[in-house]
């Protein structure tokens, strides 16, 4: 019979989650005692994110180590978002007594690994029994001389530019959801999002107005910008070039894969609104930022306010 957390005990249970924890050089006391310490270099930047079972993820769609890879990517997304430099996560687990503690191993490798593609140290956290599997993650970045990047800056004339991919998560779930396992890669990119790790500082570097990441779907995350900031956002349709893998999904499913674009999540990529003609390399620009004129804030999409899927909503 498999070993469960149970059979362990809490403070075992710890011990293992801290034994190959790895810290970097900004950390002068990891995890183990009643709380971890690191240097700063400017102001905290501080964000936490919370994943449950069967709302966020489900054991049968993701393994142990895409749930470690998924709660960190998301959470350090936020900090991206702010233009600031990820530094540290600190992660509350939450579990079912019978869960195995293979799972829980497979679940550190992922965590770790996902720390040391972003660059953060684990330097804390929490565990507790519960019903279900329950992951709170709060990650904190660092300014070091430069200010935070906000939603409420966008200014009508900006371009509107992107990093990182969009719609391919919202795919693999489209497909998990209809029992499929393919095209792995778009399974894959709901499983393990890759988030562009450095695109907030550069977009930050390069005078972004206003930033975020889509993880509940781009029309959703910029329409946070254009209430914030009280414009309209225009979308340029032609811009959203779906790859191949959208197109056989949305082909299977009888869509269009630019719906994906538009409103699936959880890819992290980072969007934002740039002063017109500077936006970086290797950003796409999709949009227009645009004065109200006596229209409430809003994203349009070639001219008319998008009344199509808009992405994630808890409630």
């Amino acid at each position: 019979m498999n070993a469960t957390l149970a059979d362990l005990g809490e403070f075992a249970v710890i011990d293992r989650i801290a034994a190959n924890v790895v810290t970097g050089p900004q950390v002068s006391l990891g995890p183990g005692d009643d709380a971890g310490v690191i240097g700063v270099d400017g102001s905290v930047v501080a964000s936490t994110d919370v994943m449950n079972e069967m709302v966020h993820f489900r054991t049968d769609w993701t393994s142990a180590g895409d749930v470690g890879h998924r709660c960190v990517a998301g959470a350090v997304a936020d900090i991206e978002a702010m233009g600031a430099v990820p530094t540290a996560i600190l992660i509350a687990l939450s579990a079912p007594s019978t869960v195995e503690v293979a799972w829980l191993d497979k679940f550190m490798e992922g965590v770790l690994e996902e720390c040391q593609t972003a660059r953060v140290s684990l330097v804390g956290g929490d565990v507790s029994t519960s019903a279900a599997i329950s992951i709170a993650v709060t990650a904190l970045g660092e300014t070091r001389g430069q200010a935070v990047v906000r939603r409420d800056g966008a200014r009508p004339g900006d371009a509107v530019a992107y990093k990182g991919r969009i719609g391919w998560a919202g795919a693999g779930l489209a497909v998990l959801s209809r029992g499929f396992r393919s095209p792995r890669v778009l399974v894959s990119a709901y499983q393990r999002p890759q988030v562009p790790y450095g695109a907030g500082v550069e977009a930050n570097r390069f005078g972004a107005t206003s930033l975020t990441d889509v993880s509940d779907g781009l029309v959703a995350d910029l329409g946070h910008i254009a209430r914030a900031s009280s414009v309209v956002i225009d979308l340029d349709l032609e811009t959203l070039a779906p790859p191949e893998p959208l197109l056989a999904v949305a082909n299977a499913t009888g869509k269009d894969a630019r719906e994906f674009m538009l409103s699936g999540g959880e890819d992290h990529a980072l969007v934002g609104t740039f002063p017109f003609g500077e936006v970086p390399q290797l950003w796409t620009v999709i949009g227009r930022v645009q004065a109200l004129e006596g229209r409430d804030p809003a994203v349009f999409v070639d001219g008319e306010e998008w009344l199509g899927p808009r992405g994630w909503s808890h409630f």
